[in-house]
């Protein structure tokens, strides 16, 4: 059975002024997630360069399976607290299929 991978990519807005410690939690937390859930082949968070989207951070994220996805899914709240006071409040979030 061929499984093709499950890409996602997430779009968070951080509060005015928090992006450089925003920058360092993630540098904490993202090496911690991929070693915690092998299912993650990917986990990459990027700024966004340019004025209208200073404060915008976008995560490309990439799992071997479904499961693998649940699995992280299950632990976002707990993995990410850290984080999440640094964050405005939604996100936006697509998952995508690859062309192959």
């Amino acid at each position: 059975m061929f499984i093709i991978p499950i890409t996602l990519i997430a779009t968070v807005k951080v509060k005015e002024g928090k992006m450089d410690e925003a920058k360092n939690v993630l540098k904490d937390l993202v090496p911690k997630i991929k070693e915690s859930e092998p299912g993650i082949i990917e986990y990459i968070p990027h700024t966004v360069k340019g004025r209208k989207d200073k404060n915008t951070i976008i995560f490309y994220e990439k799992y071997e399976s479904s499961e693998a996805l649940k699995e992280h899914s299950a632990k976002l709240g707990k993995t990410l607290a850290p984080l999440l006071p640094l964050l405005e409040p939604g996100m936006d979030m697509k998952q995508c299929s690859e062309i192959v």
